[in-house]
């Protein structure tokens, strides 16, 4: 849940009771969640105030209700006025008829009819990951990048490179010299190089250049 930013958790008659020892070590770190959740003696009381309600199953014979795929059911959540509740049930058995009956829609998820088998973290990990694509998650292995170099530090850092390998007679034979800068400039100019990335590069060609020295030579 916490994965996808889900934090409100009910749980109905919990057969070991609550709050669980086992509970803790088994999030993970999702605290929050655990601290959070709050228990109802039935799924009807668990759901008393909200507007929709969503069952996660498959087809239950005798139950007849509209079926909608995770996306849907993603999507009509956040376009609907009010509380909504998605119901998952226990990992061995899932959820009885008479719980899919408090429901409004049920929740099934597409797969493969030769091996439908999913345990409940899989069913939870689906739904909220669906739930998710609606709101606004932060990536937290994305790293925050500087912006790129403007034009003329690019151009600076490419005149610098230019005129030492004019120097070090890199350029030969010279009916080949432009088409060899048109091809070291393009080569520079793939990478969004950052201010702080050209100003590391032209200290290292400046070094090589000899204008610098190590402190205490």
């Amino acid at each position: 849940m916490l994965n996808f930013g889900l934090v409100d958790l009910r749980l109905v008659a919990p057969r070991d009771g609550w709050p669980n020892p086992s509970a803790g070590p088994a999030a993970s770190g999702a605290d929050i969640v655990l601290e959070r959740a709050e228990v109802f003696e039935t799924v009807a009381d668990a759901v008393a105030d909200c507007a929709h309600v969503y069952a996660t199953t498959v087809r239950k014979r005798g139950v007849s209700k509209p079926v909608v795929t995770p996306e849907e059911a993603a999507g009509e959540i956040h376009r609907e006025e009010g509380r909504s509740a998605i119901l998952f049930g226990p990992e061995r058995s899932g959820l009885e008829t008479d719980d899919v009956a408090v429901a409004r829609t049920i929740v099934t998820v597409p797969i493969n009819p030769e091996f439908g088998s999913l345990n409940l973290a899989q069913a939870v990990i689906l739904v909220a990951y669906e739930w998710s694509k609606g709101v606004r998650l932060a990536q937290p292995t994305q790293e925050v990048l500087d912006p790129p170099a403007p034009q003329d530090e690019l151009d600076g850092m490419i005149g610098q490179l230019d005129a030492m390998l004019e120097e070090s007679g890199y350029y030969f034979p010279p009916d080949r010299v432009p088409s060899t800068k048109r091809t070291l400039r393009t080569l520079l100019t793939k990478p969004a190089w950052s201010s702080q990335e050209l100003r590391t590069l032209r200290g290292v060609l400046s070094a090589l250049e000899g204008k610098k020295r190590h402190r205490g030579s």
